[in-house]
């Protein structure tokens, strides 16, 4: 799964949003790593609601224009957690790694 996608059900675990703050919690949520356009989420949002792992949850105008909230489906809770799982076994490989200490040794300048 690409990070963008992650963190775009990632932000949906908390309960519908809409686009708008879609992009500002996945903001957050990446620490700013992930910088959403707009026409890139809509067509992240069309394939994932394809994909079954979101879903219009409800739609309303705001000054004349159609507002929708997307919510996370179950499937696609479950994508997020299993992406989650295989990113912490991942990083367990290097955390919990014995190996040997790389510490960097200072060069000496000939005398």
């Amino acid at each position: 799964m690409r990070e963008p996608t992650y963190f775009i059900l990632a932000a949906l675990q908390a309960g519908p949003l809409h686009g708008y703050a879609i992009i500002s919690r996945a903001g957050e949520l990446s620490g700013g790593r992930v910088r959403l356009a707009t026409g890139t989420l809509y067509a992240a949002l069309d394939r994932l609601a394809g994909e079954r792992l979101v879903q219009v949850a409800d739609e309303e105008v705001v000054n004349g224009r159609a507002r929708r909230y997307y919510e996370l489906t179950d499937e696609g809770l479950a994508a997020l957690r299993a992406e989650a799982a295989r990113m912490a076994e991942a990083a367990r490989l290097v955390t919990d790694h014995p190996g040997q200490s790389r510490a960097v040794r200072p060069k000496v300048a000939p005398a």
